[in-house]
């Protein structure tokens, strides 16, 4: 009999897998994580692990399977918290939840679970997973959406290697929400009413600027508007003409975000650092008195200045493409990887739900470039740009610019 190790995380998604892998005839195993021990910033104020540890030991009780705990907290503050520090230092905005997959849950804790003796490690995310023989007679092993549009979380998995993909299994991947809610309290799952977590991973929610602070100093700042007139946007790159490949040199000017100065725009507030803010926020400015919201349009944390400007459909939050560093590029799916010099089409989400937008991925020396059908609102460095053709995630980057 196969052994099965799952991440039992104290939610429904992953009972539910664990429930659904024993009825599969498999030999399950429990291992619960604690991974962070620290409340400051968080809003639940106290550790939201101690709660999800006893909902996953009476799922396993319910389950009649073994539970083992680890504390992986070292290894989650090195290379998924202080990652965060120092991206949000440099004015960039990371995903740890993308990070938290690839550093901690498909690499530590699955070196964790071999030692428990798995053959397969699986957890309740809602993607699938399928193979395809190569002409060499190797495997190739594909990421694909998960099957409720409103769930799949193929995103947070589009930095997975293919020896991270192996020995993975997606349970309820080809299951909506509330089948595996149905399921859950079918079968006495305490979990089956709890809500979904949310927040940073295995953190939880938190006031940013306040957890933030535990490794970088509020410094006061000023906040400069810059008008939707401001006579640079009347200036922008011009796009390639229809049916002609663009040059890098084109590529790099319609990825190159807008550039502004204190003297672009007048001061209309404080804040307490700029490495507190993210490009296209609208809360937390604190700056009251217009008809439409104020967004954050560009970030120097040299400076220490915000530029914002007013409006959803303000120019400066949009562009029609973006870069990616030659040593981000990653592909979840080698067999497609594109050689300098190469383009395909694709559909592309920068984002967590965004839906997906048509682009055409350029592979240079330089990096790869996307070039968006139609401009994109709020491109932001750190974030990871992920590329899929139908339902597979082909690959994806960190957006550098």
């Amino acid at each position: 009999m196969k052994q099965v190790v799952i991440g039992l995380s104290g939610g429904v998604d992953s009972s539910v897998a664990a429930y659904l892998l024993k009825q599969q005839g498999y030999d399950v195993v429990g291992l619960f994580m604690i991974n962070w021990h620290d409340t400051t910033g968080t809003l639940e104020g106290d550790c939201p692990w101690h709660d999800d540890r006893l909902f996953a030991e009476l799922v396993a009780r319910r389950l009649d399977i073994p539970l083992h705990i680890t504390d992986l907290s070292a290894e989650y503050r090195r290379r998924v918290v202080d990652y965060m520090f120092a991206e949000y230092e440099r004015g960039r905005t990371p995903n740890p939840d993308v990070l938290c997959n690839r550093e901690i849950k498909f690499d530590v804790f699955m070196k964790e679970a071999f030692r428990l003796g798995a053959d397969y490690v699986a957890t309740g995310h809602y993607c699938r997973k399928a193979e395809e023989l190569r002409p060499d007679g190797g495997t190739t092993w594909r990421l694909l959406a998960g099957s409720d549009p409103g769930k799949d979380q193929s995103y947070f998995l589009c930095q997975l290697s293919q020896e991270q993909l192996r020995p993975a299994l997606f349970p309820v991947g080809g299951l909506l929400k509330s089948e595996v809610r149905r399921i859950a309290a079918e079968q006495g799952l305490a979990t089956a009413k709890r809500k979904d977590s949310q927040g940073i991973c295995f953190v939880g929610k938190v006031d940013l600027p306040l957890f933030l602070q535990q490794k970088l100093a509020a410094r006061r700042g000023n906040v400069h508007e810059i008008l939707a007139t401001w006579p640079k946007y009347a200036q922008r790159p011009p796009l390639p003409e229809p049916g002609c490949e663009p040059t890098t040199a084109q590529l790099a000017a319609l990825a190159e975000p807008w550039h502004y100065t204190v003297r672009d725009g007048k001061k209309i507030g404080e804040h307490n650092g700029a490495h507190f803010y993210t490009i296209g926020q609208r809360k937390g400015l604190g700056i009251g008195g217009r008809r439409e919201s104020l967004f954050i349009l560009a970030t120097d944390v040299e400076q220490n200045v915000i530029y914002v400007g007013e409006g959803d459909a303000h120019p400066g939050l949009y562009r029609r493409a973006l870069r990616i560093r030659p040593e981000e590029m990653h592909w979840v799916n080698p067999t497609r990887e594109l050689a300098p010099g190469g383009s395909r089409r694709f559909q592309v989400r920068i984002r967590y739900r965004q839906p997906l937008q048509q682009a055409t991925l350029y592979v240079r020396d330089e990096g790869g470039f996307i070039l968006f059908d139609e401009p994109q609102r709020g491109i932001t460095p750190g974030q990871f740009a992920a590329w899929y053709d139908g339902e597979e995630l082909v690959g994806s980057g960190v957006i550098d610019r």
